[in-house]
């Protein structure tokens, strides 16, 4: 009662709680301009609804493989930082992506960044994937960088058991920001188990910690506790996707999920921790998720309550 869509908490009780939207309406260009170089522009249209200053042009970069282990990339990105880097929403399992890839993503680690990565993969008993990028951490359609720092990061993915999907992630990185050191570490777990001809459990899991540098440099001095260290979120969510492949005409299959997230934009201090569940239920058409119709709830509870903001339960 009284919270708007954007999650706004009002005293007045005039809150807009229905509405038609479009949140995403994307253009997507790949060209393979040799037999070494891509270039990918990714546009949200959608994004003209509002201000569109530092908005609509999402990917922008070109990649060269100079050999199978290296590749080059280089322009406006999503560094791989963690699951949720390494597919597009379209296919995301549940209604958008978690409250910690937004956090991060704002911090400068994932989400559409300017810089460039190297990447590759090793194949063998144990295939094993990487990129490591280097991007200015200020996000996405910047004029230029806020400061003279940048954000250094990593990812290793492990394939333990090729007939379960199963994968382990891990994420690493450091950086400087308006001249203090920030972190940022996570690991992740994927992997899908046959139930039978038709039916699969998916799951995916994802933990992150790192220095909130966004929301300390947001405080006026006076009212800061401590030095950036003291300033860390933590988030952990749990993805469980139950798949039935029907393939009937159009109609290629039905899924059932739920994700669980836990999240702390600012543990050390009495902040606001932040539970979320989002039952949905989704089903694929065609193959490959080129169509997809889902229906989704959001629930948050917070730990405490403040009247007016976005930190209220909804």
């Amino acid at each position: 009662k009284n919270i708007d869509l954007n999650g706004l908490h009002h005293i007045d009780g005039k809150a807009v709680y229905n509405d038609f939207d479009i949140k995403r309406a994307r253009l997507q260009f790949a060209s393979k301009i040799s037999d070494r170089t891509d270039v990918v522009l990714l546009l949200n249209l959608a994004d003209f609804k509002s201000d569109p200053k530092n908005k609509v042009l999402e990917n922008a970069y070109i990649t060269y493989k100079m050999h199978p282990l290296v590749h080059f990339k280089m322009g406006q990105f999503r560094p791989a930082f963690g699951l949720q880097d390494m597919y597009a929403v379209a296919i995301i399992k549940s209604m958008d992506y978690s409250n910690q890839y937004t956090a991060f993503g704002n911090n400068g680690w994932q989400s559409f960044q300017i810089g460039g990565s190297i990447y590759g993969a090793v194949k063998g008993a144990l295939p094993v994937k990487y990129e490591v990028s280097i991007v200015n951490g200020n996000n996405r359609n910047q004029v230029m960088d806020s400061d003279n720092g940048k954000h250094f990061s990593s990812r290793v993915e492990l394939e333990l058991v090729k007939s379960l999907k199963l994968k382990l992630g891990l994420n690493g990185g450091l950086a400087s920001v308006a001249g203090d050191r920030a972190y940022a570490s996570g690991v992740d777990v994927s992997a899908t188990f046959p139930l039978g001809k038709k039916f699969s459990f998916e799951i995916e899991t994802e933990a992150k910690q790192g220095n909130n540098h966004r929301l300390f440099n947001t405080l006026e001095a006076s009212s800061r506790q401590g030095n950036l260290n003291q300033y860390l979120m933590r988030g952990l969510y749990f993805l469980p996707n139950l798949r039935y492949a029907i393939n009937f005409k159009q109609l290629s299959s039905l899924e059932i999920s739920c994700r669980y997230e836990n999240f702390d934009e600012d543990f050390k201090h009495a902040g606001g921790p932040r539970q979320t569940w989002t039952p949905m239920l989704s089903a694929e058409f065609l193959k490959t998720y080129n169509a997809r119709v889902q229906l989704g709830i959001n629930i948050d509870k917070y730990k405490y309550n403040v009247a007016g903001t976005n930190q209220y339960n909804n």
